[in-house]
């Protein structure tokens, strides 16, 4: 008996009922990337730059026949036979819904346009209309006789993986009315799918039914009806390598939202040039609908085996039940076989979701939100979910946000949850307060995840002038609204604006309304205040020319000597004369220059009087000097000339060393040619050896 009731066992260990993912979340303006499973029209005109789901988890669970404590279930002496409620009918349903939403992130294109790539992970389980009485009679621990009337019924296990690429455009912005549209195309691969039906199925089961020779008397089956059986060919090997199924395919969400917008000029800031800016950072509407279509498609399963089964039988032992392996042998061995088809395709749980959101004000709103089955619950080889109407206030910001959603699923009744988002966590539960008070609980739900948002900034006024850089012509320096945030011109520079000035591009006193008096002379300098109106002066001597008494080009404002002609280097006085003391002090000073015997090497004891004749050289910087050299006859001609020449370069060398402009300097050697002195006698010839720095005269 153990075996034909398999069906129903393994039914029964999904007790969980399926709804949307991630309750109250998805309501939130700041759920990113993660809104393109509901709607994926939210992804555009987002409170984001960007946002990166790193992972995030939902799963579901929930039936229409146990109600229980669950704080008591989870505990090891809990008694599901004597503690849990019971509600059968003969029409309970289960299912299980698990989501994982994986590496996933959207940016924006541009104003008006986002995209989104998402990969997904999602497993199904849906059992409809099983008699919750049968269920009753295979968990008694007596039973006897029985008969099960399970007329109609299906399940269906699947779980796939899916990568959406997402795009939303704003379609339509007009003020008020705010109207945007998004499309998700995913790739979809099949992890595996089964399923099982049955239709008019009543079995009937006789303790002392059957009697074998020499064994004695066992039970027997009396069944009739139809079975159907589907899976993908490593369904049933329990020791295979796990390999993704032959199973691909495509499917499609769409979406559309709405805003009503009455005070969008709160949110929009315009400068005088008519160019507007809407604030990015902030929702703007107090009345957002949404409507979307989500898992439109299905998946091919290449390998999968669908069997059809007569199983009318008369006395089928209960033996030869237990004696087969598992459900399939079953009903391949003890039933007829009608129908055997390889490849079966899985429809995805497509769904209609009705979405209303008011806004109280910018942190308080309401959420309505309906989440309906466009799949019926008689389809086999089919997702569903389950009809659910959700009421959900929140208190939301960017940074954090808390909600309380109020559901009623189908088939599981009330459910009250909470959930939050702080940063980068998020974190809830649809059902969280109702497990938490109910003693029969018929559903909990968990989910929770990781992201990296990257938020839309608030518009900055780097300036504090009132208009925001964006509109800002000049963002560094505050101008009012009335100019685009840059200050009043000043074109002709009478320090007067342009908004009042009379004569914008003619400089004119406050007096005349930015006008000029008139300037007859032209020398800018009007002739209300001109000393001199007839012949152009400077505005620093009152419109009047500068004086030039001494004619030397040096007016006498800047001219140190106003009655003697100068010249301008010398700030208008004459240039210092060379005189014949100062002729005479340089060469005393030179003839006491010492150079090394037979050489043009200086006496280190020379270079004090080099440097008293440096100082007299650097206080006539326009005059020319000769450096000569001189030696006495001893030697040869060509050998004196030589020297002293050589003797004339070193000194010049030094005085250009020491900042004399080399310019003013020759340098010559005279050789014994021009003595000053005889050569006849020692004191002679010391005279004649010597240096002369000499004035060359213009």
């Amino acid at each position: 008996m153990k075996k034909i009731a398999l069906l129903f066992l393994l039914l029964v260990n999904a007790i969980c009922l399926d709804a949307q993912s991630y309750i109250g979340f998805l309501t939130d303006n700041y759920s990113g990337v993660n809104s393109v499973i509901a709607n994926p029209a939210n992804i555009v005109d987002s409170r984001f730059k960007t946002d990166i789901n790193l992972v995030g988890a939902s799963t579901f669970g929930g039936n229409d026949y146990y109600g229980l404590n669950i704080m008591n279930a989870i505990k090891e002496d809990y008694d599901f036979d004597l503690s849990a409620k019971k509600s059968p009918s003969n029409s309970n349903n289960l299912g299980l819904n698990i989501d994982v939403m994986g590496p996933s992130f959207m940016f924006n294109i541009n104003k008006k346009s986002s995209i989104a790539i998402f990969t997904r992970a999602r497993a199904f389980v849906n059992v409809n209309d099983i008699n919750g009485e049968s269920i009753d009679v295979l968990d008694e621990d007596n039973i006897t006789d029985y008969n099960l009337n399970e007329g109609d019924f299906n399940g269906a296990g699947h779980a796939w993986g899916e990568l959406g690429i997402t795009y939303a455009r704003i379609l339509f912005n007009e003020e008020e009315h705010f109207f945007k549209g998004g499309l998700t195309l995913k790739y979809l691969q099949g992890g595996g799918s089964a399923y099982v039906s049955g239709k008019n199925l009543v079995v009937d089961y006789d303790e002392d039914g059957t009697v074998i020779p020499g064994v004695g008397t066992t039970g027997s089956v009396t069944s009739t009806g139809e079975a159907a059986y589907g899976r993908y060919t490593d369904f049933e090997d329990d020791d295979y390598d796990y390999e993704l199924p032959k199973a691909t395919g495509f499917g499609a969400d769409l979406g559309f939202v709405y805003e009503w917008r009455p005070s969008y000029a709160d949110y929009t800031a315009t400068n005088s040039n008519g160019t507007a800016y809407t604030y990015k950072d902030k929702n703007k509407y107090k009345l957002k609908l949404g409507l979307s279509i989500t898992d439109i498609g299905s998946i091919k399963y290449k390998d999968g085996i669908e069997e059809s089964f007569n199983i009318n039988g008369i006395d089928i032992s209960e033996d030869d039940i237990n004696n087969e392996e598992d459900l399939n042998d079953i009903l391949n061995n003890l039933y007829t076989r009608t129908k055997s088809t390889n490849g079966y395709k899985v429809i995805l749980p497509t769904a209609l979701h009705l979405n209303a959101d008011w806004s109280f004000n910018r942190r308080l709103y309401l959420n309505l939100n309906t989440d309906l089955s466009l799949i019926s619950k008689s389809k086999e080889k089919a997702s569903r979910i389950s009809n659910v109407v959700s009421l959900t206030p929140r208190f939301e910001s960017k940074w954090f946000s808390f909600y309380l959603p109020i559901s009623v699923i189908q088939n599981n009744g009330f459910q009250a949850g909470a959930g939050l988002r702080a940063g980068p966590l998020y974190v809830g539960s649809g059902s969280v307060l109702t497990v938490l008070t109910s003693d029969n609980s018929k559903g909990a739900d968990v989910y929770a995840g990781l992201k990296i948002p990257v938020y839309q900034g608030k518009p900055k006024d780097k300036d504090e002038d009132g208009v925001i850089d964006k509109l800002d012509e000049c963002p560094k320096v505050a101008g009012p609204v009335e100019n685009n945030g840059c200050p009043w011109g000043d074109q002709d520079g009478d320090s007067i604006l342009d908004n009042v000035d009379k004569c914008p591009e003619e400089a004119g006193p406050e007096e005349n309304n930015g006008c000029p008096w008139g300037d007859q002379d032209r020398d800018l300098v009007l002739d209300n205040v001109d000393a001199c109106v007839s012949v152009a002066g400077p505005v620093e001597n009152n419109g009047c020319p500068w004086k030039d008494t001494d004619n030397d080009g040096v007016y006498d404002k800047d001219d140190e000597c106003i009655n003697e002609a100068g010249t301008v280097a010398n700030n208008g006085c004459p240039e210092p004369e060379v005189t014949v003391e100062v002729q005479k002090t340089l060469n005393d000073y030179a003839k006491t220059i010492l150079f090394n015997t037979g050489k043009a090497s200086i006496k280190a004891e020379s270079n004090e009087v080099l440097v008293e004749i440096v100082k007299i050289l650097k206080e006539y910087p326009k005059a020319t000097f000769t450096v000569e050299g001189h030696t006495d006859s001893s030697g040869s001609d060509a050998l004196n000339k030589k020297l002293s020449d050589s003797r004339a370069n070193t000194v010049k060398d030094f005085l250009v060393e020491n900042g004399v402009d080399q310019s003013r300097l020759t340098a010559l050697g005279y050789g014994e040619s021009k003595p000053v002195a005889t050569n006849a006698t020692r004191e002679g010839r010391a005279q004649n050896r010597r240096v002369e720095i000499n004035l060359v005269k213009e």
